[in-house]
């Protein structure tokens, strides 16, 4: 097998055993992007040739001296395009930012780095990380590597093609309305949502209400996923409301399966989910293979109207996106820089009081109580992790769904993502499980939603989950 199709695992496995060096690792990372990324544009801002085997070489040498930094010693890794890392642009896919570097690196970058990783580049985003489709005007868009002329989805799209292209063994992304979720979905691979608070971020200019976007894992094997969130996870007083415990990078142990597991199937949420056909019916195929090894799956209901869950979501999304953009605002002339779907974003914030804010609060409370409920039924909860499938790249967002009983108009540019809220808005862990393809050959993913705090027990569910669907997860992109 070639070196870059081993996941971050064994890759590390490998590295440690002296089977392979850091220096034929980032050899062959360098070489595969070289074939790879410019027929999917996943990868931006590479740094040199050059400085990046002399770095390997200086990992190799530490090894050879008997010491070693982490797991992710030695191992190619590419920062998504929103996170800070010292000495590379940190655009967040505006032309705004394109030449800022940021002087020190942000949280999650400063684990994976302690942990040994190498980091080689960024991934590419929508602007400022808007969107469930990776373009922007300063790198372009983000190709679907299994079929090129269609979305990679996002924000995290540059880090699910770089994943599914074997150009990365393991990639981190970062999660606000499913963006870890629809990428892994549209890119055969697995993403993980934290819980609230797992994985601290900073710099952040709110450490207090802005709690709904998380950093975390992207990987090919759920075993290099729960490794990597083990290494982003953990308390820090930069986030005072973070989690004082890590994920357990060793989930089951083996003890794990999915006999008996009771599953909560809420499809689409009875048909207020405009979802298009044949999307259920896929991930109704995953949820069968649970069955098959035991698993107890029945249809359910949450007890408070999705309409009402998604005002109360728009308001605190208002929230949170409008005040994240208002610095860039500060500068009239840069409205003509910022992309429209952006300028929504701040100016529908403009009007929001206060009270209205906290009116939300209240129903958000509401809701999750609702989904505590189902929990009381179930041991996890399911959902499509995207309601349709990859659209034309050169569309900006679906404006209508093609269901099965007509077409429905989106009234918002990520009204089509909706499914994604439910876990984001009660602070649960969410992973995104690759459930298969459309005749087309386009992918699919189904969300599996856990338990307050219960990120262990979700990634226990996803490692059973991964033996029993080897032939969707082999099924690789043909790019050469």
């Amino acid at each position: 097998m070639e070196i870059t199709s081993f996941g971050a695992s064994h890759l590390s496995q490998l590295i440690y055993s002296k089977q392979v060096s850091c220096q034929e690792v980032m050899q062959a990372s360098l070489d595969r992007i070289a074939v790879v990324n410019p027929r999917v544009n996943a990868i931006v801002n590479l740094r040199s040739e050059e400085d990046l085997l002399k770095e390997a070489a200086e990992h190799d040498a530490l090894l050879a001296k008997g010491a070693s930094k982490g797991w992710l010693h030695g191992i190619p890794q590419a920062i998504k395009d929103i996170a800070p890392s010292a000495g590379l642009p940190n655009t967040m896919g505006s032309p705004l930012l394109r030449d800022f570097i940021p002087k020190e690196d942000g949280l999650m970058v400063q684990r994976m780095k302690a942990a040994g990783c190498i980091v080689i580049g960024k991934t590419n985003v929508p602007e400022f990380g808007l969107g469930s489709h990776s373009f922007n005007e300063v790198f372009g868009a983000t190709r679907n590597a299994y079929d090129l002329s269609k979305t990679a989805g996002g924000s995290s799209g540059g880090a699910a093609v770089a994943l599914n292209t074997c150009m990365l063994s393991v990639a981190d992304g970062s999660d606000f309305m499913g963006s870890l979720r629809n990428p892994a979905a549209w890119g055969n691979v697995f993403g993980m949502r934290p819980s609230q608070g797992r994985v601290p971020m900073w710099p952040a200019t709110d450490v207090w209400i802005n709690q709904l976007g998380t950093e975390g894992p992207m990987a090919r094997d759920v075993a290099s996923l729960a490794a990597l969130l083990q290494t982003q996870s953990g308390y820090s007083p930069l986030a005072p409301l973070s989690i004082a415990l890590c994920a357990d990078s060793t989930p089951s142990n083996g003890q794990f399966g999915l006999k008996n597991q009771r599953i909560g199937w809420l499809g689409d949420m009875n048909a207020h989910l405009a979802t298009e056909p044949g999307v259920l019916a896929l991930c109704e195929q995953a949820l069968q293979r649970m069955m098959h090894e035991g698993a107890h799956v029945s249809p359910c209901t949450l007890s408070m109207p999705p309409a009402q869950v998604w005002e109360a979501w728009s308001v605190w999304r208002k929230a949170l996106v409008g005040s994240r953009l208002a610095p860039f605002m500060l500068s009239p002339s840069n409205r003509d820089k910022i992309k429209p779907e952006a300028l929504w974003e701040y100016d529908s914030a403009q009007d929001l009081k206060a009270a209205e804010l906290m009116r939300a609060s209240v129903s958000r409370t509401a809701f999750y109580q609702a989904m505590l409920q189902l929990f009381e039924q179930h041991d996890f909860l399911a959902l499509p992790a995207v309601q349709v499938w990859p659209f034309p790249i050169e569309q900006r967002w679906p404006k209508e769904i093609l269901t099965a009983h007509g077409a429905r108009a989106m009234d918002t540019y990520h009204r089509w993502m909706e499914c994604t809220i439910y876990a984001t808005f009660a602070g649960l862990p969410a992973i995104s499980l690759p459930c298969g393809f459309s005749e087309a050959g386009l992918p699919m993913g189904i969300q599996i939603i856990g338990k307050p705090q219960a990120d262990s027990d979700l990634l226990a569910l996803a490692q059973a989950y991964e033996a029993t669907a080897q032939d969707v997860l082999q099924r690789r992109p043909a790019l050469g």
